[in-house]
C-alpha cells in the first residue's frame, strides 16, 4: 500500500472480536450481532457474509468516499463477498490469493495462534471450498513465497489501474 498512494486499502465491519493488537477502525470496524444485521438491512455494505461463524462486511460509504477522492479501493475479502463485488461493480478487479497446499496452509494458521483446534479446522474445510472458486477470478496469486506474491499483485495492480 506504501507504494500506491493512490489506493486505498478498505477497513471492513465484523462480528468477530478484536485479537491482541487489533485496533478499532484500523484493522476492523467492531460492530455486535445486532449492530452489524441492522446496517445489512439498511443497505450500507458493498458486500457482507458470514465467514467462519462471524459476519464480515465492506461500509460502502467508505468505499464512495475514496472513490470520490480519485483512489481505488483495495477490498481484502472472502469469496462471498468477492461475488457481491462481481455482480454490483463492473470494473472490479479480482484477485484470488492462494497457499500452495492445505498443509502449508494449516502451518500458517498454527503459527499465527489465532485460531482455536475448532476454528482452524472450519477454516481448512472452508479454505478446500473456496480454492474451487479460483477460477471465476480474473487473477489468481500463489502465495508459496511472500515477496514473489506480494510483487505479482502489485504488477497486477500496475497493469489494472486507471490511476498508474
Amino acid at each position: 500500500m506504501r507504494r500506491y498512494p493512490s489506493a486505498s486499502l478498505s477497513v471492513s465491519a465484523t462480528t468477530r472480536k478484536p485479537r491482541p493488537g487489533e485496533t478499532e477502525g484500523v484493522q476492523y470496524y467492531f460492530l455486535d450481532d445486532e449492530e452489524f444485521r441492522d446496517m445489512a438491512g439498511r443497505g450500507m455494505f458493498l458486500e457482507w457474509a458470514e465467514v467462519h461463524g462471524n459476519l464480515y462486511g465492506t461500509p460502502i460509504t467508505m468505499v464512495e468516499r475514496e472513490l470520490a477522492r480519485g483512489r481505488d479501493v483495495i477490498l481484502e475479502i472472502d469469496v462471498q463477498g468477492a461475488r457481491q463485488v462481481r455482480e454490483k461493480v463492473d470494473d472490479a478487479v479480482t484477485i484470488f490469493v492462494y497457499a500452495p497446499t492445505l498443509e502449508v496452509l494449516e502451518e500458517r494458521l498454527r503459527e499465527r495462534g489465532t485460531e482455536d483446534r475448532d476454528e482452524l479446522e472450519r477454516r481448512l474445510r472452508n479454505a478446500l471450498e473456496e480454492n474451487k472458486e479460483k477460477d471465476d477470478y480474473d487473477y489468481a496469486v500463489l502465495n508459496d513465497q511472500l515477496h514473489r506474491a506480494v510483487e505479482e499483485i502489485c504488477a497486477i495492480y500496475e497493469r489494472e489501474s486507471p490511476l498508474i
